[in-house]
């Protein structure tokens, strides 16, 4: 079994066919679908598909970094009012985002700070969103560890230094389909650590893997980046998918 511990196949890329995607990744042995928040606008269509799928789809509530604003604080009291009505598995989608722009970086740490505690006080996992900004993440992160704080790194594609910083923070390594390309380096990278500390994903609709780039990508597609890791490690890729499963069931509770 399969856990894809981040998918946003609840957007409106999968309105057409959603079904089809949830029976394909029944199919390829994706059991468990972790599906992170973007922002008000997704929160209630993120909820409606998980009643739906309750023993598939794990929602998650957050406020993503590029839909910080200068409105941002109304943003984080929907999160607040979400947590109140629904039971989620985590914090997530959070972080910043600097590949953009770098204009909101007060504001998006600031709401970063700001959910990181609420997942403290609520005992929960963290999704971080890394991009152009692993220095400010990892300054936060580390203020803020006070040995409650656990999670994820997703979409990880750094180097050999960033993943041992995140492993000392007792957090995992989120590899998705960026494993599958010819560009990156993650098959130098991860065979440093130990499965242990790592979970797989997917980040539908994007970042399709080899050999679906190009491609919307979906959680079925899971199974390229089981495939990808167990080779990189030289193992069967059922032992790639019973560690991962561990890691993922232990994180989120499930």
């Amino acid at each position: 079994m399969l856990i894809d511990t981040h998918s946003h196949i609840y957007t409106e890329d999968f309105s057409h066919d959603f079904d089809d995607v949830i029976q394909n990744a029944y199919n390829n042995n994706v059991k468990k679908i972790i599906l992170p928040n973007i922002d008000s606008g997704t929160a209630k269509h993120l909820i409606d598909v998980s009643n739906s799928y309750p023993h598939l789809c794990y929602p998650l509530m957050g406020l993503h970094p590029t839909s910080v604003d200068e409105d941002y604080k109304q943003e984080l009291e929907a999160v607040e009012y979400w947590f109140e009505k629904h039971k989620f598995y985590g914090v997530g989608e959070i972080g910043i985002d600097l590949y953009w722009s770098q204009a909101l970086l007060k504001q998006q740490e600031d709401a970063f700070r700001v959910q990181i505690k609420l997942a403290k006080n609520r005992n929960l996992p963290i999704v971080i969103h890394v991009r152009n900004s692993f220095k400010e993440i990892y300054k936060i992160v580390k203020e803020e560890q006070d040995g409650r704080l656990k999670g994820i790194f997703h979409c990880f594609s750094g180097s050999v230094e960033e993943a041992r910083k995140i492993i000392d923070l007792g957090f995992l390594l989120g590899i998705g389909g960026v494993v599958t390309f010819k560009n990156s380096t993650l098959n130098e990278v991860i065979p440093n650590f130990d499965l242990s500390n790592m979970v797989l994903e997917t980040d539908s609709p994007y970042l399709a893997p080899v050999p679906k780039r190009g491609r919307r990508n979906e959680s079925a597609y899971l199974v390229y980046v089981a495939q990808k890791v167990a080779e990189i490690y030289n193992v069967p890729v059922e032992k790639v998918a019973e560690i991962t499963t561990l890691n993922a069931r232990s994180l989120f509770g499930i």
